[in-house]
C-alpha cells in the first residue's frame, strides 16, 4: 500500500502543490495522512482539537509499525515531533521518500517560543538522512540535501496550467492592477517594496489586489489595497484580472530556498511579473522571462515600464510566460519524473532511471 504523509490539508499551498495535486493525477490508491487536515498546524489549531491531535499522533505511530511498502513524507509528519517520528516513518518503509520545498534546515524557530521547542531544522535533517530518496523543490535545497543523503533529485513545484483562466486582453485595468497572492505570514514582504508601489500609484493611480486573507496587515499601504479571499477556485480565476504580478523577497537563507510559486501562478495566467532574484527565484524569473528587481529603483523602473508601456509589450511577456511555464513547470511535464522518483507508479523491482545528484 502507498502512503503519503503531510502536515496540512489541501487548503495549505505546500501540501496541495507538492502532494495532493500529484495524487489527483495518479490512478492507483494512496492513503493520505494529513495530521489535522487543516491549512496549518499552529498552536491554536492544536489546542482547539486535542482529540484530533491525539488521534493523528497514534495513527502516524501505528503507520510506522506497519512497515508500509512505499511512503512519501512531505516536510514533516507532526508539528510536535523533533525528528524521531519522521525518522521512524521513513526507516520503517520498504521505500521512503522525503519531499521538501522550503529551506526547513534553516528554520530553528526564530523568535517564537513554541517553534523553538519543536523547530523544523532537526526534523528536516533527520528525514533527509533516513530517506531512501529525497525530492528537493529546487537546486538550492538539493545542494544542502546532498551533504546528508545518498539519493537526491530535483522536482520543482508545479502548476496545473489548464486550471487557470488566461489573460485575454493586455489593455490596462482602470485603475491599473498590481497583484500578489499568498498567506498572511508572507504579506509583510510587500512592505519591503512599499516605496516603489507608492511611486507607481502616484504616477498611474495603480492599486494593489491581494489574493489571500481579509486581515489588514500592511499599515498605510492598505489605502491602496483591495483584498480577495483565497479559495482554490478563486486563485485560478482572479489572477488573469491583474496587470502585473509581484513577488518581493528578503535576501536571507530561508528565502533563498523558496520555489518561486507565485511567479508560476502569474505565468499560468499570462500575467507579466516582477520579482526579487533571490536564490531559486532568480532561476524562475529568467526561465519565464519576467523582470528581476534587486533595488527599490529596479522595482520602480520595472513596474512603471510595464504599466506605462505598450499593450503589445505586456502581451509579449505574458504569452512567453504561459508557454514556458507549461513546458518547464507544469504537472503534465513532470508527472513521469515524479512517479519515477516516488516509485508510486511501478513495481519496486523496476530499475530507477532518473539522475541522482
Amino acid at each position: 500500500m502507498r502512503h503519503a504523509v503531510t502536515p496540512y490539508g489541501r487548503g495549505a499551498g505546500s501540501s496541495r502543490v507538492r502532494v495532493h495535486s500529484w495524487l489527483d493525477r495518479f490512478a492507483e490508491p494512496v492513503e493520505v495522512h494529513s495530521y489535522l487536515g487543516r491549512h496549518n498546524a499552529a498552536p491554536r489549531q492544536l489546542l482547539r482539537h486535542p482529540g484530533h491531535v491525539l488521534s493523528a499522533e497514534r495513527t502516524l505511530r501505528r503507520l510506522a509499525r506497519q512497515r508500509p511498502d512505499r511512503l512519501l513524507l512531505h516536510r514533516e509528519a507532526s508539528p510536535l515531533s523533533r525528528g524521531g517520528l519522521e525518522a521512524a516513518l521513513l526507516t520503517s518503509a520498504a521505500f521512503g521518500v522525503y519531499d521538501f520545498d522550503d529551506a526547513l534546515h534553516c528554520d530553528f524557530g526564530g523568535n517564537t517560543p513554541w517553534r523553538r521547542l519543536v523547530p523544523k531544522a532537526p526534523k528536516a535533517l533527520a528525514a533527509v538522512r533516513r530517506a531512501d530518496r529525497v525530492i528537493a523543490g529546487n537546486d538550492i535545497l538539493a545542494e544542502w540535501a546532498v551533504q546528508h543523503a545518498r539519493d537526491v533529485v530535483v522536482i520543482p513545484s508545479c502548476v496545473a496550467v489548464e486550471d487557470y483562466a488566461t489573460k485575454q486582453s493586455y489593455g490596462l485595468s482602470d485603475p491599473p492592477r498590481l497583484g500578489w497572492i499568498g498567506s498572511a505570514d508572507n504579506e509583510p514582504m510587500l512592505l519591503a517594496v512599499a516605496p516603489a508601489l507608492w511611486e507607481v500609484h502616484r504616477r498611474s493611480g495603480a492599486r494593489l489586489t491581494l489574493v489571500g486573507t481579509s486581515r489588514s496587515t500592511l499599515g498605510s499601504l492598505e489605502r491602496i489595497v483591495d483584498r480577495v479571499p483565497w479559495t482554490e477556485r478563486t486563485q485560478h480565476a482572479v489572477l488573469a484580472g491583474i496587470d502585473v504580478g509581484l513577488m518581493p523577497l528578503h535576501d536571507d537563507p530561508y528565502s533563498r530556498g523558496k520555489c518561486g510559486y507565485k511567479l508560476l501562478q502569474y505565468a499560468a495566467a499570462g500575467v507579466p511579473a516582477v520579482g526579487s532574484p533571490v536564490g531559486a527565484n532568480g532561476t524562475v524569473l529568467a526561465s519565464l522571462g519576467f523582470f528581476a528587481a534587486n533595488s527599490l529603483q529596479d522595482w520602480t523602473d520595472a513596474l512603471c515600464w510595464l504599466i506605462e508601456g505598450l499593450d503589445s509589450e505586456r502581451a509579449r511577456v505574458g504569452s512567453h510566460a504561459v508557454a514556458q511555464v507549461a513546458e518547464q513547470y507544469s504537472y503534465d511535464a513532470w508527472l513521469d519524473r515524479w512517479q519515477q522518483a516516488t516509485e508510486f507508479g511501478r513495481d519496486r523491482t523496476a530499475a530507477w532511471v532518473g539522475e541522482s545528484r
